[in-house]
This record gives C-alpha cells, structure tokens and sequence, in this order.
C-alpha cells in the first residue's frame, strides 16, 4: 500500500513549527548544516525481504498479521517505508525465499515505488524442499564434491537471478563448520570452500562483487569455516578485486572492537558492505542502536574517517543494510526505528570535528580526543535528520505517521490476521 501524499503533507504542517524552532538552532550550531543534510539525502539503506515478516528464535515464531504473502507485496512494503523516511531506496532478496516467477514484472514493481534491488543472498545454510543433497555437513566446505557442486550451482543462478533484476552485488554466508573437535579438517574444510567460492567467483559478470561474510559462531559452536574478519578478508585476498568482506555488527564475540575492524578493512580496500542491527549477547538481530547506540556511533566515525581517506562516496561506494529479526515487535515499526538510529549515527559521526580530533590524537591528548567525540555524539541531531527527510518529500515522524494511519490495521484488513510472511 502506499499513503496518500496529502497525508503526508498533513502530518508535516501539524509538526513544522515546532521543528523549525529545534532545526534553526541546531542548524545556527552547525556551519556545514546543508551539506551535511545532503549527505543525508543521499544516503540509503537497503531492506532485506526476510526483514518485512515477524521473525522469531528456534523457539517460536509469533506472527502478527498482515504480514506479506508474496515478493510483490514485500516490495510494497518496502516502498511504502521510503515513502515515509526516504532512507530506504533499495530492497534485498535471499534466494530461493524470494525467487520472482517473472523478473521483468519485479523490476517493474520495483521502480513504481522508486527502489532498486540491492546484493542478491545466496542461502546454503538450510535444506530446501526437492533438494537432492543435504548441507547438514556443511555446503561449499563439504567432504562431498557433489554437494559442493550442488551449493556452487545455486550461488551461481542467484547471480543469474541479480542480473535480471538488475543487482551487482552476490553476498554469501555459509554457516559451514563443525560442532565437536575432530569433525573435520580445519585446512581442508577452508580449502574447499576457497576453490568453491573461486568457481563462483568466476561467474560473477564484470560489474559485480562478491560478499563474503562471516559469523563467530551459531549455528556450529566448535568451528566456522568463515569465522571472524580475518578468515574472510583471506578468502577476499585469494579471490581477487571484486570479492570483498561484508560486516554484520552481530556476527562478533563479546567486546569485539568492530570500529577497528572496520577500520583496517577499509584500509586494505577489502570492506564491502554492512549488515545493521544490535545485540546484547550474540547475534541477537536486535533493533539498530537499541542496544548499543555510542558503538555504532564510534563505527560511524571510522566509517566516514575511513572513506574520506580512500576518497569515497559515502553513499555509493559501501552496501549498507539492515539485517534484523523482529520476534516481539511490528516489523515495519522496528524497521523504521532501524534506519532512524542509522542516520542519526552518520549524522553524528559528520558532526566530528576531523582536524582537532587529528591534532589531539598527534599529542597524545587523550581528554580532548574524548571531548570530540562525545561532543558530536551527544549533539541530538534528530531536527536535522528530519529536515533532510523533509527535504526529500518524507514525514517529520514516520513511526509517528505509521501508527496514527493505523497502517498495520489496514494491512491486516487487506491480507488477513493470520498469515506468515513467505520465505523464513
């Protein structure tokens, strides 16, 4: 569904003098206030199709209604969320969840509601229906050649599948690994999966990338064959220019310092994209900033540190996507408060001031290099996110807008109160 513009337009008047007041003293704070507020335009942040339905734990799964029942209506969905924000310009699918019957019809819907399709997900970690080979061993790293063959094969139509849709992204997570020692063979494991992912790899069309993320642990608990940043950026390394590490803020150990990471990937080229959510314990998929808001704003500023230094585009040169799953809450709702934490961090992380955090940082001055940094995190910049969003012909509020349309009502009206999001 989509709001009627005048509704929007509504919502605005109603809250425009009281953010004017809030945005014309932030922005008489801040000298580049327009510049920064263009590079908040620009910037978009990728759905993922698997975020639009309730999601839930190996434990239970509590659906809320109106959840979506085809691709066509998670692109709805999708539009209709950057309709509200204008922060969300791009939808990604997993394959074999999201398989369009007619890809030329997808790409239509698409572009209706002015989005473009993000990295294309590969999905070897589950066992599909008609599946002629189990991964419950393992998939790409499998002792077998022919259940390699069988998971090369599939990443390879989901590249197929990005092409016609238009993506240039492949992003692969392989929960390849072992659960008791002795199971497999750590250099052999590592040693299929690299000539797996160099058959792949040898698929992708000129303009593509590969992702290769990685995850700690879950669901094999003794060893992951991609298991921290290091083992992708080595498989990144032997792969070649147009494979790269991709970051998911979950997929870390307790305390992991993820700024640094980002950092160094950044540094050797190697950082592709980024997957956003929050946790408290592991790879709890928990709303971004929820949890942890001065983390993601320290990533921020390495984030944009970084790029400057490599003479990238911030908006286009980094994949960036939410990757979360919303057990307790409204999917949309959580979604919103989700790419709201995102710009508010990258606002913040714009504010810092570079030169006296460098000329601190060269002294040793410790103090002022907190002061500088805890000066732009503590600066609510939420009037300038909203007028940027303004600026873009989105709401001042959009949770405030979804909830008093009462949007979920009516989706539950139009698709019912008991469905189940297609594809988890």
């Amino acid at each position: 569904m989509q709001l009627a513009s005048y509704k929007i337009n509504e919502h605005n008047q109603a809250l425009l003098p009281a953010h004017e007041r809030a945005f014309n003293y932030l922005s008489a704070e801040i000298p580049h206030a327009a510049h920064i507020m263009q590079q908040l335009t620009d910037f978009q942040v990728a759905i993922p199709s698997w975020a639009l339905g309730t999601g839930g734990t190996r434990f239970g799964r509590f659906p809320g209604g109106g959840e979506p029942r085809s691709l066509e209506e998670k692109i709805n969905d999708v539009g209709l969320l950057h309709q509200l924000n204008q922060s969300s310009g791009a939808i990604s699918l997993h394959i074999p969840w999201d398989v369009p019957d007619n890809p030329a019809h997808i790409k239509a819907v698409a572009a209706q509601h002015g989005l473009r399709f993000d990295a294309m997900n590969s999905n070897t970690f589950q066992d599909q229906p008609g599946q002629a080979l189990s991964y419950k061993f393992g998939s790409l790293q499998h002792v077998s050649k022919d259940v390699r063959k069988q998971a090369i094969e599939h990443n390879i139509a989901v590249i197929e599948q990005g092409i016609a849709l238009g993506s240039d992204v492949l992003s692969v997570w392989l929960s390849d690994g072992s659960c008791f020692p002795g199971q497999l063979n750590f250099r052999q494991a590592f040693q299929n999966t690299l000539e797996s992912l160099q058959e792949i790899y040898a698929a992708l069309p000129d303009n593509w990338k590969i992702f290769v993320e990685y995850k700690a642990a879950e669901p094999n608990f003794y060893s992951t064959t991609v298991g921290d940043w290091g083992q992708s950026l080595l498989f990144a390394n032997k792969l070649g220019p147009k494979a790269y590490s991709l970051v998911d803020l979950g997929h870390h150990l307790p305390n992991a310092n993820i700024e640094q990471i980002v950092s160094l990937l950044l540094m050797e080229g190697k950082l592709g994209g980024f997957h956003f959510n929050d946790s408290k314990f592991g790879d709890d998929d928990l709303t971004v900033g929820s949890i942890k808001p001065y983390q993601l704003f320290l990533i921020f500023n390495e984030l944009v540190e970084g790029m400057d230094a490599r003479n990238m585009t911030h908006h286009t040169d980094l994949a960036w996507m939410i990757d979360a799953s919303h057990n307790v809450k409204d999917p949309l709702e959580d979604l919103l408060q989700s790419v709201e934490a995102i710009m508010i961090s990258y606002a913040q992380a714009l504010l810092v001031d570079r030169k006296k955090l460098y000329a601190a940082q060269q002294a040793n001055d410790v103090v002022t290099a907190q002061e500088v940094l805890q000066q732009a995190f503590r600066t609510d910049v939420r009037p300038l996110v909203a007028a940027a969003r303004l600026q873009a012909g989105g709401a001042l509020q959009p949770l405030a807008l979804f909830r008093s349309e009462k949007i979920r009502e009516q989706l539950i009206r139009e698709r019912g109160s008991k469905v189940m999001a297609t594809g988890l």
